[in-house]
This record gives structure tokens, sequence and C-alpha cells, in this order.
């Protein structure tokens, strides 16, 4: 027996061929006798040696030598088909069984298909000068197998299309596929020889169009691999889709906005919309990563660090890590740190990114007015884009970055729309893994990205958002805080940033202080690094123009090398006045102190408030007066027959707040009884009109104030004994706190 192996050429029952001398002989064989039995293998790819099972499809065909010309070529029959079972090339063996054939195509029919499609193939060589001589092989096929033995060399087809022809066991079947690959292949060298006539039948305009796809295909494929630099868009979107591991939605609409590209043309004005589209999409990263081990010591180290004291949100965070570690996926609560500005609340999101080895993105929500703003605009309307999240996410390459959405409470609701509210689908767990941007329009999993936000107060967060989020308060740092937080992180990074090195600048302990105290006003430390980067610039002019080796910044320096005066800090009072009271304040910057002043002038018991007072604390004044009142009733003479005067000093400064209460009376009372109270003296705390003092929020903000300011004694609401926790320990160490319950705690100690 011999194996002939072909590749190009497809043998099917029924068909006779010829083999030239020389293709024999790249086949393997040397020696070829008439009526010998040979088997006809089908080559997945071209190969001459060596060739295996894994090289070979699994149906072969039996064949006979019918002659042998002069010049040594054979001329073979095909019988039939047999599947494999075993091959050995080497020793020119084949063990299999027949494979059965389905006869369910009639002669006549046979013979009818037959006969229309050589009419077809004679009608189509006349165009050709090759016509005549491809006349003659046509009028010589006798069946439709050999239709496509004599066809198959020349198509554009692929191996396994051709397989498909040999594989199929229907005759009927087999004879409609030949005949479709003849008519294509008809088609494909129309337009390969310029013969763009139209077809009128239906089914022919068919056969065109799948011709010329597969044309072109097969043309820029060609391409692409001799010139891979020169790619084609379409291709390397192909390309890219392919691979993205895209959702099967995600992929559908992709591939549908990539056949809109091809059809539409580089002309075409859409053709720039979708071009963007699918570089979006497929810059996304739609596989999940696999989860890493988190190091506990190793994130509490970076945390460390980058980040001095906030113990309490540290913990908070080892915290998190730890249940994320246990689960091996992104779980537990979105965090939302909350405090004011330059306290560390955007920069601990980069260490938290840092210590889990994630890619971390910052989006800045302050000012956004726009639902668009977060989930994209639709494609319908000109100049759309993605929403900010998914901006985020192709940033980030990766599908679980730590996203850190900034200043939360700064969203705004508008005729576009509540972003707040689109924010919800975002943070919440149960619905983030098929968040729908507008602009894509098809489902993303966020439920691997760690959401970290951010806000300077709640008080503008709508309930519905801030419920799906932990609250964690960054306090203001400390004086010795931030005198730790510059010598050992700013001034170093500083020095850096300017280029200048550690012995060129020395910022003495007392001159760092000096500038703390003296020349930043708030419970971050952004103002403070902004005045020693001014520090550096001026040394920088100085190293550099005047040609100093060393300088050296002395406390009385600070002036002139900052070009401004010391920042004002109000002070305790110098000597007691009656109706004057110290209260304590909650700024966006950090605790303040302020005084409320009263003052009696002859009249008819009427009231007036300056000092830009908001509604809470006038209707705090209007209780206050109730209160003093009903406590002092033998004084309502003096209430009768004088105006009381309340002010608060720093009338350009709107102040508002639910924490004046217990010093607008106490001061309206100090005024009445003509008691002075002590100014070391400072409250803070609403009243109720029972008396009854209720907690307030930004204690260790006002605790921190009261102790730069050289407070000794301050009264807290006793239900916040507990916040006292959050209190640094030098700041507790400066005062005295005594927690009340009602109005008259107070009165009866002050008021001696």
């Amino acid at each position: 027996m011999i194996l002939i192996p072909t590749y190009n050429t497809v043998v099917l029952p029924g068909s006779k061929i010829y083999f030239r001398k020389e293709y024999l002989q790249e086949a393997g064989v040397e020696k070829i006798s008439v009526g010998e039995k040979v088997t006809f293998l089908y080559l997945k790819e071209p190969k001459d040696k060596d060739i295996t099972m894994e090289d070979i499809y699994p149906i072969a065909v039996a064949g006979q030598v019918l002659s042998i010309d002069d010049e040594g070529g054979a001329n073979l029959e095909a019988f039939n088909r047999i599947n494999i079972e075993y091959m050995d090339f080497e020793n020119q063996n084949v063990v299999g069984v027949q494979r059965p054939e389905i006869d369910d195509l009639d002669p006549q029919s046979a013979n009818t298909m037959l006969i229309g499609l050589r009419d077809e193939l004679l009608n189509y060589v006349t165009k050709f000068q090759w016509g005549l001589m491809a006349r003659g092989y046509v009028l010589a096929w006798k069946n439709m197998n050999e239709v496509m033995v004599g066809l198959s060399p020349f198509m554009n087809i692929t191996p396994e299309e051709k397989y498909a022809v040999l594989s199929e066991d229907s005759t009927k079947a087999r004879a409609e596929l030949i005949a479709q690959y003849a008519r294509e292949f008809m088609a494909i060298n129309e337009v390969s020889e310029e013969a763009k006539q139209a077809q009128k039948e239906l089914h022919e305009k068919a056969y065109r169009e799948d011709a010329i796809k597969k044309q072109i295909n097969f043309l820029q494929k060609a391409l692409d691999e001799m010139h891979p630099e020169n790619i084609s868009e379409v291709r390397k979107f192909e390309e890219k889709i392919e691979n993205s591991g895209m959702n099967e939605t995600a992929r559908k609409e992709a591939d549908n906005v990539l056949n809109r590209m091809k059809q539409e043309g580089k002309d075409s004005h859409e053709y720039g919309l979708l071009y963007n589209y699918l570089d979006f999409v497929t810059s996304l990263q739609w596989k999940k990563e696999e989860p890493k081990d988190i190091e506990l010591d190793n994130a509490m180290e970076v945390l460390d660090r980058e980040h001095y004291g906030l113990k309490k949100v540290k913990k908070r965070i080892i915290e998190q890590l730890a249940v994320m570690s246990l689960n091996k996926k992104q779980s537990g609560s979105i965090l939302l740190f909350v405090g004011a500005p330059g306290t560390g609340k955007t920069s601990i999101g980069k260490s938290i990114a840092e210590a889990l080895g994630r890619e971390y993105v910052r989006i800045s929500l302050g000012g956004v007015r726009d639902e668009a703003d977060i989930r994209g605009h639709r494609r319908t309307y000109i100049g759309a884009m993605p929403g900010r999240i998914m901006d985020g996410m192709k940033k980030a390459a990766t599908s679980n970055p730590v996203m850190v959405l900034d200043e939360i409470d700064k969203l705004a609701i508008s005729y576009n729309g509540d972003p707040a509210s689109a924010l919800l689908e975002v943070l919440d767990p149960e619905q983030n893994n098929t968040f729908t941007d507008h602009y894509m329009n098809v489902p993303y999993d966020l439920s691997d990205v760690l959401f970290v936000c951010t806000a300077n107060s709640l008080d503008t967060i709508p309930g519905p958002l801030l419920d799906r989020m932990e609250v964690i308060r960054f306090t203001g740092y400390t004086a010795l805080e931030k005198f730790s937080i510059a010598k050992d992180h700013l001034i170093p990074k500083a020095k850096k940033k300017a280029g200048i090195s550690e012995e060129n600048l020395i910022i003495e302990d007392d001159t760092i202080k000096a500038l703390i105290n003296g020349y930043t006003m708030e419970a971050g430390v952004r103002g403070l690094k902004k005045q020693i980067s001014s520090l550096c610039r001026y040394a920088a002019v100085e190293l550099v123009k005047n040609n100093k080796e060393i300088l050296d910044v002395k406390p009385e320096d600070l002036q002139e090398y900052l070009d401004q005066r010391p920042i004002r800090h109000e002070g305790i009072l110098e000597k007691k006045h009656a109706g004057v009271v110290t209260g304590l304040a909650w700024t966006a910057v950090g605790g303040e102190i302020l005084f409320i002043e009263t003052m009696l002038t002859k009249g008819k018991g009427n009231i007036k408030i300056t000092g830009q007072l908001g509604d809470v604390m006038k209707e705090s004044v209007d209780i206050a007066l109730s209160l003093v009142k009903s406590i002092y009733p033998e004084k309502s003479e003096v209430f009768e027959k004088n105006d009381i005067h309340i002010h608060v000093p720093a009338g350009a400064v709107p102040k508002d707040g639910p924490s004046a209460g217990i010093t607008m009376t106490t001061a309206i009372a100090s005024l009445v009884n003509n008691i002075p109270v002590s100014p070391e003296y400072a409250m803070t705390g609403e009243v109720s009109l029972r008396g009854r003092v209720m907690p307030i929020g930004g204690l260790p903000e006002k605790l921190m104030a009261a102790a730069r300011a050289g407070i000794k004694k301050v009264f807290i609401p006793e239900e916040n004994k507990d916040d006292l926790k959050e209190v640094a320990e030098e700041v507790l160490n400066e005062l005295e706190i005594i927690p009340v319950k009602k109005v008259e705690d107070v009165l009866g100690i002050v008021l001696i």
C-alpha cells in the first residue's frame, strides 16, 4: 500500500486524479505500479516528512493506481472513505474501517445539479484567455466529487472548510456544499479579475457577498502577517476584542459596533465616534485579577511610614484588609473618611493601594452636578463621553484598583439630575457587579474595586448614600503632631523637591513650632506644607543668587522669609467681663474659640443680634433667653426695662451651628446677674427648653482650639464623654474637662 498525503487538493470517492512524478517524489513515493492500492491522507498543515496521526485529519480515502504515463506521473481513482484507526507513514501502513455513505441524492438530481454547475463553469471560463484549455477539464468531470477535486487546489477556503466536504456523509449535502464552494470560487476570481458584473438572482448575490468578505479577510490577514507594523485599525480591534475577556453582552455590542465601523468606512462622519467607543471598551480590563496575599505587617508599615498618628483610622483600615484577606475577595464596608482639609484623607487612600499592591485612582467629585458625570452620556448625544467611574477604570487598566472618590460632600443637585443618586449603584456591593455606564451601554463588574470616599462634612451627603458607607473621622492634628509631621515628612520632601541638600538648609525645632503656631490656621497640614515650600524656595534663591552655603532659619526670620505677618489666633481674655463668655466652634479648617458678647441698654425689652449669625444660632438665642427668664424670674424687670444686644465678633464671617446654646445661656445669665465669667472657662453644647445640655460634634477639634488659646477648663455635654477617647493625650493634659447634664450645672460653677 502507498500513502499519499495531500494538502490543498481534496480527494473524494468516485473521482479520478492525476499526480505528477515530482509530486509523488515529494510525497515520499519513489516507486509505483499499476493496480497498486493507495490511501489519500488529508494534511492539516503542509508537511513532507515525519508525518504522524496529529498531522492528518481522521478521514482518508482509499484508491488504486489506474495507469502510469511515460513521464512517471500516475492516474489514480478514489473508491471510498476510511475512518483511520492507526497510521504508520514510515512503513506505508494504515488501519481503518470504511466510512458509510448516506446515498440521499438520486442519479437524475445529481446529473441535473452537475449539468447546471458545469454550464455555469463553462460560461465562466469563456471570460478568460485560458478558458479554452479549462473547458476540456470541466467537460471531463463526471460527478460533483470530481468538480471538488479539480477546483480544490485553487479555492481560497481554509483546510477546515475543505475537510468539511470530505467528512460530509450525505451525498446530497456534500454536493450542495461543493456547488456553493464552486460558485464562491467563481465569484472570488471574478473579483480578483475585476469582473464586477451584478448578479440578478438573489442567491448569486449572496454567494458574491460571502466571497468578497472572505477574500477581503484573507487578503487583509495576509497583509497583516507580512507587515505587522501597518496592521489595520479594524484588525487591531478584532484582536483586542478577541483577547479582552469581555462578557457576552459586551462582546456582542463591540462586534456590532465593529461591523458598523467596517461598513461606514474612514470617510464617514460616524467613523471617529465608533473608533472612540471601541478604543474605550477594549482599553478596559475585563478579566478578573487573581487575588493577592495581603500582608498585614507590611500594610501597617506602609501606613506608619506615610502617615503620622491616625491610630484609630489605621486600626480600622487594617481590620478591613484582614477581612479581605480571609475572604480572598473585596468585602467589608465602603469607607468614608471625614475631616478637615489637609488631615490626610486622600493620601491615605494612596497608601492603602500601595499596601495592597494595587493601582491607585483618584476621582474628584467637587462641584459635580450632572448625573452623566457618574453614569456617562448616551451615545445619541454629540460629544458623548463615559462617566468618571469608568474613565477611572480605564486609567487604572485593572479590574481591582483602589478608587478614591474625593469630596463626595461637594456633589450638587441640578436640572441635569442627582449625581449622588447615581453613586448609589456604584457603591452598593449588591448592584455594582453589573454597573452600566450609559456610554458603554453594557454591564461592567465593579465588585472588585476598593472604594474609599472622602468628605469635609456629612451635612450635605444624602441619607441613602451615607447609609452605604462607614464613617471614619479624621480629627485635626495637635501642635505636637504637626511638629513631628513637619520634621519627619514635610521638610525632607520639600527640600528634595527644591533640590536643596540636608546640610544647606537648617530649620530649627523652635522655628518649626513658630511656623505652626504663628503662620498656619488649620486642622490639617496643607497650609504648613505650603509655608515650608515657601521657605525652601527662599532658601534656593539665597543659595544660588547670593552664594550662601548654609541658611539657618530662626523664628525671628520667618516674617521676612515668608513675607507675611503672623496669623492672629483668638486667645484667652485678659480680664473677665459680665456678659462675655468664651465658646468653642468647629470650622472646615479645624476648631476655633469665639466670644459671645452681650450688653444691656435702656429700652423696652428688645433683642438685637449682630455678627452674621445663621438661623440655628438665632434659635439658640431665643432658647437661651427663655431659659434665663425661667431660671431667674426675679430678673424680669431687667428684661422689661432694657434692650439686650448680643454680638459674636468677626461680623464678616458667617456663623452657624447647633453648639452655641450653652454659651448663649451663660452669657445672658452673666449679664442679667452682673457676674463676670472667668476667661479660663470655655464651653460647647446645645440646650433644650428643659435646660438639658445636648451632645455636639467636632469635639476633638474644639478642645484643640481651647488648649491652643490657653483655656484651662472646658464644659462639654455629658453624652460627649465617650468622644474624649478621640482627643489627643497632650490636649487632655492641658485641660480640665467638666461634663454637664443641665444648664444649672454650668451656671452653678461659673456664676460665683
